[in-house]
Parts: C-alpha cells; sequence; structure tokens
C-alpha cells in the first residue's frame, strides 16, 4: 500500500488555487522525469559503449563456423592437387611356381619353373582425366567459400538482429518505468485531490490499477531484455555486458532491388547453388572421361636357380567395358541429372529470393514513413492532448481521469512507434546483411595463397 502524506492546505485558501498547484507539480515533475531520463542517455552516451560494427566484429572473431568451411575449402584444394597427378606405381614381390611336394619341394633354385619376381605396375591415367577430377575437387573449394560466405551473412544478420532486440528492449523498459514514475506521480495527485474535495476516491483506485498493470509489464519487458542479452551473448560472448551504444540510420540501406541477372547471385543462397551447380557439371565431366579406361603397364623380373635363365615379363592391362550402355552411360545420365537437379533448384531458390527481397523493402519503405508520419503528427498530437488535459485540469474544466488518459494515449503512441521502429529495424536487418560485402574474392585469393606449392595441377 503506497504511503501519502496529506498534503497541507491553510484555511480560506480557494479550491482552484489547490488545484493550480496540484497542477503545476503535476507538470515540473513531468518534466523533471523527462530531464533525468536525457541526463541519463547522455551519460551513457559518455560511457564506452558496444556499437553495431563492434558486435560484428566480436562475432566473426568469435565464430568457428567461418574456420570450419575454410578447413573444407582447403581439404578440398589438397584433393584437387593430389587427383591431377598420376596414381602410385605398385610393387610387386613375389615367389613363382615353388614345388610344395616332392624331393624338389620348397626349393627356390632347383626347379626350373621356380622364379623370384620382382615387378613394377604403373596405371597411365590420361591428362583430360586428371584434369577433370582436379576441377571437380576446385569446385567442391569453390562450394565450401559460397558456404563460407553464406555463413558470414548469416552471422552478421542474427548478431545485428539480437544486437537491435537488446537496444529495442532496453528503451521498452525505459520507457515503462519513466511511466511507472509519472503513474506513482498520478497517484499522489489523485489522492490529494480527494483529500480536498474535488476528486474522488474512484480516481485514486484508478491510478493504483494502473501502477500494478505497469509493474507486470515492466517485470515481462524486463524478462524480454535479459532474453535478449543472453542471445547477443551466444554471437559476441561476454562483451554483450556492455552498455549500447546508439544505433546506426535504418532510413537508408546500401540494398536496393537488383534488375535481372545483375548482382543477384551474390545472395548467399544463389551463390551456394551456383557452386552446387558447377560442382554437379564437373561431376558429369569426370564421369564422361570415366567412359575411356586407364591403361596399366607392368613390368616384371624373375630369377631362377643359376643353371636357368632369368626372365623378363612386360604386361599390359586394359579394363573392358564390355557393357557401357548400362553402366559408364547410365553413371553420366545420373550426373547429367543431378546437373539438372540443381540448375532447376537454383531457378526455384532464385525466384523464391527476389519476391522475399521485394516484399522486405516494400515493407521496409513503409515502416519508414509510418515512423516518419509517428514523428512528424502522431506523437506532436498526442503530446498536445496531454498538455491540454493538463491545462484543462488545472482550471477546474476536466478531471484527473482525462489526463491520466491522455497521458497514458501519449506514452502508448510512443511505444507503438517503437514497436514499428523494432519491426523496420528488423527489415533493415535483412536487407543491409544480405549480401556479402565484396569479400568472395579476397577469400578466394587467401585460400589459394595458403594452400601448398603447386596447387594448381
Amino acid at each position: 500500500m503506497p504511503f501519502f502524506i496529506r498534503p497541507w492546505t491553510p484555511l480560506g485558501v480557494p479550491q482552484k488555487f489547490v488545484r493550480s498547484a496540484t497542477a503545476a507539480i503535476f507538470a515540473a515533475t513531468l518534466f523533471a522525469a523527462d530531464f533525468s531520463a536525457l541526463a541519463q542517455t547522455g551519460q551513457t552516451q559518455g560511457q564506452p559503449s558496444l556499437t553495431l560494427e563492434a558486435a560484428l566484429q566480436a562475432a566473426q572473431k568469435r565464430s568457428q563456423a567461418l574456420p570450419a568451411q575454410d578447413a573444407a575449402a582447403t581439404a578440398a584444394r589438397e584433393q584437387a592437387v593430389a587427383a591431377g597427378r598420376l596414381p602410385d606405381p605398385m610393387l610387386r614381390l613375389s615367389v613363382d611356381n615353388l614345388p610344395v611336394d616332392g624331393a624338389k619341394r620348397f626349393s627356390l633354385t632347383e626347379d626350373f619353373m621356380t622364379m623370384r619376381s620382382v615387378g613394377l605396375t604403373q596405371t597411365f591415367t590420361r591428362e583430360d582425366k586428371r584434369r577433370a577430377r582436379s576441377a571437380s575437387f576446385e569446385r567442391q573449394a569453390d562450394t565450401a567459400l559460397a558456404a563460407r560466405e553464406m555463413e558470414l551473412a548469416n552471422l552478421r544478420r542474427d548478431t545485428a538482429l539480437a544486437w537491435f532486440e537488446r537496444y529495442f528492449q532496453q528503451q521498452l523498459v525505459d520507457i515503462l518505468s519513466a511511466q511507472r514514475a509519472e503513474a506513482k506521480l498520478q497517484i499522489a495527485s489523485a489522492d490529494a485531490a480527494y483529500r480536498a474535495g474535488r476528486g474522488s476516491q474512484a480516481d485514486v483506485f484508478l491510478a493504483r490499477s494502473a501502477v500494478a498493470r505497469l509493474d507486470d509489464r515492466i517485470r515481462q519487458a524486463q524478462a524480454q531484455l535479459t532474453n535478449a542479452r543472453t542471445l547477443l551473448t551466444r554471437w559476441i560472448g561476454d562483451v554483450a555486458a556492455e552498455s549500447l551504444g546508439a544505433p546506426p540510420s535504418i532510413s537508408q540501406t546500401r540494398l536496393t532491388l537488383p534488375k535481372p541477372d545483375a548482382r543477384f547471385d551474390q545472395h548467399p543462397d544463389i551463390a551456394v547453388l551456383i557452386s552446387k551447380e558447377a560442382q554437379a557439371k564437373a561431376a558429369a565431366e569426370v564421369a564422361r572421361q570415366d567412359k575411356q579406361a586407364d591403361w596399366s603397364v607392368s613390368l616384371m623380373y624373375g630369377q631362377r636357380g643359376p643353371s636357368f635363365s632369368n626372365m623378363a615379363s612386360v604386361v599390359l592391362s586394359v579394363p573392358l567395358q564390355w557393357d557401357q550402355a548400362n553402366r559408364q552411360d547410365r553413371e553420366l545420365a545420373a550426373k547429367l541429372a543431378k546437373v539438372e537437379q540443381a540448375r532447376a533448384e537454383r531457378e526455384e531458390m532464385t525466384r523464391a529470393r527476389r519476391a522475399q527481397v521485394q516484399r522486405w523493402l516494400d515493407s521496409w519503405r513503409s515502416g519508414v514513413e509510418r515512423m516518419n508520419e509517428y514523428d512528424a503528427n502522431l506523437i506532436p498530437l498526442s503530446i498536445d492532448r496531454s498538455t491540454a488535459a493538463l491545462a484543462a485540469y488545472s482550471g477546474g474544466k476536466a478531471s484527473l481521469s482525462s489526463v491520466i488518459d491522455a497521458r497514458l494515449s501519449e506514452v502508448d503512441t510512443r511505444l507503438e512507434k517503437l514497436r514499428i521502429e523494432m519491426q523496420t529495424a528488423d527489415l533493415w536487418v535483412e536487407l543491409e546483411y544480405l549480401m556479402p560485402e565484396d569479400s568472395t574474392a579476397s577469400n578466394t585469393a587467401a585460400m589459394k595463397s595458403n594452400s601448398s606449392p603447386g596447387a594448381q595441377p
């Protein structure tokens, strides 16, 4: 139960004077609350703060998804080097035609057919086939780099969303806290008016119930603020506990809807599908090259007993692709079908992403316009209504409930503008961090420079 001090009213003082003094105190306290909020904001801005750009940099340094894709690209490029070389030769050591029974059993020199042999076998893979296999791994590396760009774009987007979520939840808590301070003043004003005989007890209960409702909303907002801080910590670590800096302007974005075939292939999802389509084409080329078999040549030297001549052998091995129609041709057909699948998925994804970006742009532009309308008209009108209601109350022409209603309407208008700003900021983040910031070329060059010497077969 709030504790109230009954205001001292000298005998003979007109009620109109009491009413005017109460309204003046009420207006002065509102001004003091607003000034206190501005002062706190200025103090916060003077302290070291976590800007959005600093949060993005911290998230990128902390991420393990990006090094994972770098490792995948490195692995594929190393495999590309190996795939461009001839297969390893095979060394063969054997004992041929060793007798196992009779008088000459287990003798290495007495039987003329027994030989101790050493041989070397080399498979000669054609250069076109080796080049195709190497290119297939190169395309896998490109896919890994495209996936890295997608991970980076998602990381920046999710971090920015978490940063804005915490920022706006803090703004919501601040607005509700300031409203609660004013509501406490309304209780005092209602009680003073009731004791002075010009207000009703219902106004007192109305003011107290408003404070109770605000307390519940503040608890809910504080819980959401805690969740927002936890989510931001997931991306940037302990630095999420720092105070936030001023947000960037969300009224402009570097992204405009691209024209057909103009930069939209840099969309992370589309870029990954483009690289997968290229990878499928490379795999189809490997299957096409596999239709021509690899030949193997073996050289063997056999040593026999001192009474017999040593022997040398040359062997040429050629796989017999006697059923190409049901094996090699079908494998190639399967790879070509994979190419068509990748192409169709890319086309479908491109259409979906174009429509999505267009909807985001339309909604973002609408949000910016609504924010400007609130700043230009709706919020000033709500302030004028609060001022008029307070003036009417000081002149004895309105009740305290009308002042409370006007002030609550003003705060609700500010909260609605904050809600629109939150939605617009989310759309701005989706658009601003949709495309990579021309980092693909630098990442590709870095990966190539980090590869081993002779990486290009």
